[in-house]
């Protein structure tokens, strides 16, 4: 029976994320996300760090569905606005969740700010949560800057705004998934994680 893991996520760009990770330590597993289960209450991502809220997730999911469970928070930290949007990324223009309004608004705190003041990273803390098991967390990190337009079509959030340091030129969302995949914040969290999961659903 093929491995079966829990990725709390409606992303469909996570999901095979987190898949194409896994079956660099695992042959075939499926990673089933929120719309694959039955529904239950998500948890309010309240919580002030990104590692908080991705083992809030991760627990829910855990109870919620008996699978070992993954979770991630992650977000843009802009140095010039002190760290925001930080845990606050998703929702920075406030509701509904919209990435074009999110990166309008950033653009526009940023306008008056000079390249060499707009650095930001990318933070990811990603959780996994199973049963009998203790709770691991890790954290990847991307740094880079912001630019004074968006740029690409591929990823989301704001990687139409972000140039990654390790990728100077295009745009995260300019970069191929592969690119993107070796120097992500979600990448390397994941990576990270993916032998310790491996290991677990190859002796379940």
């Amino acid at each position: 029976m093929t491995p079966r893991v829990f990725l709390a996520s409606r992303n469909a760009k996570k999901l095979a994320e987190m898949e194409r990770i896994l079956r660099e330590h695992l042959t075939s597993v499926d990673v089933l996300g929120l719309d694959d289960v039955p529904a239950y209450d998500e948890p309010v991502e309240d919580q002030p760090t990104f590692e908080g809220n991705a083992l809030l997730k991760a627990r829910a999911g855990l109870a919620a569905t008996g699978l070992p469970s993954i979770a991630d928070d992650s977000g843009l930290c802009v140095d010039a606005l002190n760290g925001m949007p930080g845990v606050l990324s998703a929702r920075w223009s406030g509701p509904p969740k919209s990435d074009d309004r999110n990166n309008e608004l950033l653009l526009a705190q940023l306008a008056d700010v000079p390249d060499e003041r707009r650095g930001a990273h990318f933070t990811c803390a990603v959780a996994f949560c199973a049963p009998g098991l203790d709770e691991v967390v890790v954290e990847g990190r991307m740094d880079g800057r912001i630019i004074h337009e968006t740029r690409g079509s591929g990823g989301f959030g704001y990687d139409v705004v972000f140039v990654a340091d390790e990728h100077p030129g295009p745009t995260t969302a300019e970069l191929s998934v592969e690119e993107k995949d070796a120097i992500s914040h979600r990448g390397k969290a994941l990576r990270e994680l993916a032998p310790q999961v491996a290991r677990l659903l190859r002796s379940g």
